[in-house]
């Protein structure tokens, strides 16, 4: 690590700090805002991205938390700016929040560069802001500090405690099965988010706030704790004192987001039972940060790290239950010969340190390595003639039965067409049969919806089934579970492999050998790609256009093309 920083060496110097016609103007309007030069002369400007949103009630909270990151700054030192950017609510964002993951990308980096920012604190959590605000901050290149904002409270409902997503899916179900009434699915309705916060099960949002963590991006501790705990506001002002220490001692995402730093995350995010969405965000990252990682080394990691986080949906309890349990430091220290512990982190101390000294005070809740919740592994990335650039499931959420199967397929164009068909009582289906979901991919989507965990068809859950293989080039929440491949690369939109499987194939799944494969001729799949006909572009013109455009797949990170690391982006001229 540099030196530290004098004043004149700040990037807002040359906004704030020197003596011409320019600069008065950028002091006149800071004191047009009632602030005075002692306020902000010779101090680190400090840029708070805040994805709050009033309908987007995982970070409804984050109104509120922003004056704790402020009075942080404001005790170290600092001068503190917010800027508020578009939130991403998982619930509401359609067609996709993944279709706008790489805009909000796109917006911290550019947010940060056009304004006098010295170092920054990113505020999110709901599933797409995590990586989009770290992509954004690698991009940039300046000090950065994750502040995650939590899990909500447990749900409850008739006694039993719920978590948001995973119970919904279940419910549903035995809903469609006649098996509970419309009164009581409405008490659900209302019992299933009882406070602001994010999914309270280890989804996408959970998973993404311990990566941060483990790659260092956090104080310690931070992602695990609840939303509405009096330790989160305490959290905020901690990251805003911290952020300024880490302006003066430049101490920039590069220096931190090393392979060993990506290595730990992913072993974590295996022994968490982490969510499938993750492997395209880390992917992500780590390519923002020049570093090439890929789908395989999930997989790697995968055969030797076990479950041991005992949360939905690989688990039985809630996110909640684990804060208690010691949180992620707590299972960090069980994979403490897993890990790279002298890893930096924004501390400006080691990983190591972080968690020296923390225990597990629940067993039930998190496991040791010689009795996880499962040895089957959060990931599993198989290859095979219908997905030559892999595919991915999680073996550890799925019926056991299903891990090695074959079956004959009954294939969906897109979601419209497997909507209406698995409702049908006359739908020719058996346990047996393999869904297949085409156009559900970051092009034919387009933007990846969250469509991979397809309906189990109304005939089968009215007998009891609940689960059967499915494959498609969509994603799944991380809040989901069951026997679902996903993430088939190259996608059907444009011509993968899935593009050209019928109903009534066969389909081959071997999870211990990560192995699919479609029972059809290689002749007979040549005679049907020469048949296809692409389809026309989703959108016509806009952002849509721009993203269909340049779009990755989903092994690359779905990242656009023109964000990648091709050298630095020149300072704004100031006139």
């Amino acid at each position: 690590m540099s030196k530290r920083k004098r004043p004149e060496e700040l990037r807002s110097h040359r906004w704030l700090g020197v003596n011409d016609l320019r600069a008065f103007g950028h002091r006149a309007r800071l004191r047009q805002g009632g602030f005075d030069t002692a306020d902000f002369r010779g101090k680190p400007v400090i840029g708070i991205i805040n994805t709050w949103s009033d309908i987007n009630f995982c970070h409804t909270h984050l109104r509120d938390r922003a004056e704790d990151v402020k009075r942080g700054v404001l005790q170290a030192g600092g001068f503190p700016v917010e800027l508020p950017a578009m939130s991403l609510s998982e619930p509401f964002v359609k067609p996709s929040a993944m279709l706008y993951r790489n805009l909000l990308a796109m917006e911290t980096e550019e947010l940060l560069r056009s304004h006098p920012i010295d170092g920054a604190v990113l505020m999110g959590g709901c599933d797409k802001t995590t990586p989009a605000l770290i992509m954004g901050a690698i991009s940039m290149g300046l000090p950065a500090i994750y502040v995650p904002a939590g899990p909500q409270l447990r749900g409850n409902w008739r006694g039993l405690e719920l978590g948001s997503g995973s119970d919904a899916w279940k419910y549903w179900d035995e809903k469609r099965a006649g098996r509970i009434s419309e009164s009581d699915w409405t008490e659900l309705e209302g019992g299933i988010a009882r406070s602001f916060g994010t999914c309270m099960v280890m989804g996408t949002a959970a998973t993404m706030m311990a990566i941060a963590e483990t790659l260092g991006l956090t104080i310690p501790g931070a992602s695990s704790i609840p939303a509405p705990d009096a330790a989160h506001p305490r959290m905020c002002a901690a990251s805003g004192r911290r952020i300024v220490d880490m302006v003066w001692d430049d101490l920039v995402p590069q220096n931190i987001l090393t392979p060993a730093a990506f290595d730990n995350a992913i072993r974590v995010h295996m022994a968490m039972g982490g969510s499938t969405n993750a492997i395209i965000h880390v992917v992500a990252m780590a390519r923002r940060a020049g570093i090439k990682l890929d789908m395989k080394r999930f997989d790697e990691i995968s055969r030797e790290i076990p479950v041991l986080a005992n949360v939905r949906p690989s688990g039985k309890f809630l996110m909640e239950d684990f804060f208690y349990a010691g949180g992620l430091r707590a299972l960090m220290t069980e994979l403490n010969g897993a890990l790279d512990l002298s890893c930096l982190t924004v501390t400006g101390t080691s990983l190591g340190e972080n968690i020296a000294g923390l225990e597990v005070y629940k067993r039930d809740v998190i496991r040791p390595l010689s009795d996880p919740v499962s040895r089957d592994g959060a990931t599993a990335v198989l290859t095979g003639n219908l997905a030559p650039r892999g595919c991915v499931m999680k073996p550890s959420a799925a019926d056991k039965r299903l891990l090695r199967h074959r079956g004959k397929v009954i294939a969906f164009e897109d979601y419209d067409h497997m909507a209406h068909e698995v409702e049908r009582d006359d739908l020719d289906v058996t346990p047996d049969h393999i869904l297949v979901l085409k156009n559900g991919g970051p092009k034919g989507g387009p933007g990846m919806p969250e469509w991979g965990m397809l309906p189990i068809p109304k005939k089968l859950v009215k007998h009891g089934v609940r689960d059967m293989l499915r494959v498609s080039d969509a994603r799944m929440s991380g809040t989901s579970y069951g026997a679902c491949i996903l993430h088939v690369a190259p996608e059907s939109f444009v011509g993968g492999p899935l593009a050209f499987v019928k109903t009534g194939d066969e389909i081959e799944v071997d999870v211990p050998a990560r192995r699919i494969h479609l029972h059809v001729a290689e002749e007979e799949i040549a005679r049907r790609r020469a048949a296809w006909k692409p389809p026309a572009p989703r959108y016509p013109r806009g952002y849509g256009a721009l993203y269909s455009q340049h779009i990755g797949q989903a092994d690359e990170g779905c990242d656009f093309d023109f964000l990648a690391p091709n050298g630095a982006i020149p300072e704004p001229e100031i006139h």
